[in-house]
């Protein structure tokens, strides 16, 4: 179990801190935490006296501590949520004081989003050995998948391969936006409650055809033909179909191959856990890898940077589209 995972089952236990000083760069698991202690902690008609939201550029950390002593009224608990804390960064150290001598009959929750407490200070080694400090890292792209599952089996759905992969490289690592999509999906999906590749497309707007899996997939089976009809597709629709994702997906591909030619376990497990890929997709990465040999694979890379530059306006003459230079960079790689 994830530490974000251990706190909310904490909170609908209804295992309550005095404080929850929620820091870090991903601020939908700030967001995830502060809306359930809200949804949890007072009924309704206990909200309006007993619950209180100020927001960072505001107030003073003395006059949080003020609000944190109030007694509720008829209640046994009262909530003080402070949004936007990282603005109080100069003078957070004032509440080493309150943390150290809480109100129990008080939830303090602090959302300091895109900052972390500096863990040589004494207000970080406190809140941290009380258990009141959480910090949320950004999860890596490769992590993706494995999120999706999770939210996905939570809710008591199931999603096809291609369909979690899809969502990945389409949505990315931006966690809000992927729940939304999620949350859009389970509301639409039929009774077998599976999420499959057509959903995506229909609901979502990703071709299940025309997109950048399918040019990966292209380029690993040296379908050229296949590849010039994805990226035809992508010059009718270039504000779904960016040029630098095209150029991150054709980079992170050989780069993967360079990983398999260089591993000597090449089992599928092995691989997937190498990659950081689902083991779904290990047989098309190691068909690729047959396709590519390492030498060529080393030098498809110095093509993709190449193409990364001119996609930037370096070293091209004239006016040349995206798209033509998609076409030319996976001409060069299936024909090296």
């Amino acid at each position: 179990m994830s530490p974000v995972e251990s706190l909310i089952k904490d909170i609908k236990n209804k295992n309550y801190k005095p404080i929850y000083f929620l820091a870090g760069d991903e601020p939908f698991f700030i967001d995830q935490v502060t809306d359930l202690l809200e949804a949890n902690i007072l009924p309704e008609e206990e909200k309006g006296f007993n619950q209180t939201i100020v927001y960072g550029q505001d107030v003073e950390v003395g006059q949080l501590i003020g609000m944190a002593r109030q007694y509720p009224m008829g209640a046994e608990k009262s909530v003080v949520i402070v949004k936007e804390a990282q603005h109080l960064s100069r003078s957070i150290d004032q509440l080493e004081m309150y943390a150290n001598q809480v109100q129990d009959s008080t939830v303090l929750i602090i959302n300091y989003k895109g900052n972390s407490l500096d863990k040589r200070k004494k207000i970080y080694k406190v809140l941290n050995e009380k258990g009141y400090y959480h910090e949320f890292k950004k999860i890596y792209e490769s992590e993706l998948p494995a999120w999706i599952e999770q939210k996905v089996g939570d809710n008591q759905f199931k999603i096809e391969p291609k369909a979690k992969f899809l969502l990945t490289e389409y949505v990315g690592a931006d966690l809000s936006r992927l729940n939304n999509e999620l949350e859009k999906l389970f509301t639409i999906v039929g009774a077998d409650k599976t999420i499959t590749p057509n959903n995506i497309e229909e609901h979502i707007g990703i071709s299940k055809d025309y997109n950048v899996f399918e040019l990966r997939n292209a380029i690993e089976t040296k379908n050229i033909e296949k590849a010039f009809k994805i990226i035809k597709y992508f010059e009718k629709n270039p504000k779904d179909n960016p040029y630098v994702v095209s150029i991150t997906t054709i980079f992170n591909l050989f780069t993967n191959i360079i990983q398999i030619h260089v591993t000597p376990d090449k089992s599928k497990q092995n691989l997937a856990k190498v990659l950081g890929i689902n083991p779904y997709f290990v047989q098309g990465m190691m068909t690729a890898a047959s396709n590519y040999p390492l030498k060529k694979a080393t030098r498809i890379i110095s093509f993709i940077r190449e193409y990364d530059l001119k996609g930037k306006g370096v070293g091209t003459t004239g006016n040349v589209t995206p798209s033509q230079l998609l076409i030319e960079l996976v001409y060069k790689i299936m024909n090296l």
